[in-house]
This record gives C-alpha cells, structure tokens and sequence, in this order.
C-alpha cells in the first residue's frame, strides 16, 4: 500500500511541476493530451468478443499451424486504452495473452504493450494508422529468449468492418520482414 501510495504521490508531483508557471497554452496542451479522441473511438469499434483463426509459421517456408482462439476487448480508464485478453490452445498448450492498446495524443501514434504466459518478456509497438488501407502498423522490440536479446518485430492490424479485423505479425532481420503470424478476428454473434 505503501508504494502505490508513493507511485500517486510522484505522479501528482511530476505533474505540478511540469505545469506551475506555465502558460493557458500549456495548460490547454495537457489538457488536449489527456482526453480520448477520434482514434480512441476507433479502438472502441472493435470492443466485444471474438473468434480467432491463429496461422503460425515456425520457419520461412516450413508449413503452418492452425488454431483457434477467443479475444474480449474492452476500453478501459474513461476511454483511453483498450484492454485485450486472448485465451486459447498453441502449439497444444494453453495459451493466454493480454495487450493493451491506445493513441498518444501528443506523438500521434497508436502504441500497444503485450504479454503472454508463453514467455516473461514485454512486447512494445508504436506506430501510425493510414486511412486509406485501415491499418495500424506497429514497429518495436520482442525478447528473443534463445539469445536474451531484442527483435524488431512489426504487427499490422487491417480494420476490415466492425466485426472483422486481420491481424499479421513479422520478424524484422535487415531488410527482410519474415511473416509468422496471421490471424483472422470475427466478433461473435
């Protein structure tokens, strides 16, 4: 209790003192940067329960694995993020994910943390939506647990209508981008 107390109390800090003796316009900025927008209304589309078809590839040109998996997203902390648990079965395992996806109002950027219970690392994204294909790319870092070291890895998340999405996931190695991942989202009816 001590140390969540301790954690409000440096957040209130850092905040009085980015902000005293600042101007209306920096004030107005922080206010901006604090309230859910157009792209947080976006993520909240895709709210609900769904089904999804999981392709894996374990190696360039070795032959898939196909399973299934269920998501249930919602938004979460007055709109800003949308929470995402994954449950399902992988490579014959139980497997369990979460994510947690926003917008950052002041880098323009959507930004996505996950985890999983097939692994202790954290994965981080962040990247831009075009409008025209209506997709998220995300770009960031994975741990590789054989090496201990980061892999730059790329997700892409193709907003097909309300109750469909695809999503793909890459490995990213020089100039090449290796696919391993693909995943068909349809909401549950």
């Amino acid at each position: 209790m001590k140390k969540i107390s301790l954690i409000i109390l440096l957040v209130i800090a850092s905040f009085c003192i980015r902000t005293y003796g600042q101007s209306d316009t920096s004030m107005k900025a922080w206010m901006e940067y604090m309230q859910p927008g157009e792209f947080h209304k976006l993520l909240a589309v895709y709210n609900g329960d769904f089904d999804e078809e999981v392709t894996m590839w374990m190696a360039p040109g070795a032959p898939p694995t196909v399973s299934t998996s269920t998501s249930k997203n919602e938004m979460i902390m007055g709109g800003r993020y949308q929470k995402s648990i994954n449950k399902g079965d992988m490579m014959g395992m139980p497997f369990e994910g979460m994510s947690i996806t926003g917008y950052d109002n002041a880098k323009k950027v959507f930004t996505s943390m996950w985890v999983d219970n097939f692994g202790t690392g954290t994965m981080l994204l962040t990247g831009p939506y075009d409008p025209k294909t209506k997709t998220i790319t995300l770009k960031g870092t994975e741990v590789d647990p054989m090496t201990g070291k980061d892999l730059l890895v790329k997700e892409t998340f193709q907003l097909i209508d309300k109750d469909h999405e695809v999503i793909e996931m890459y490995t990213l190695i020089g100039d090449k981008e290796i696919k391993n991942m693909s995943i068909k989202v349809t909401r549950k009816k």
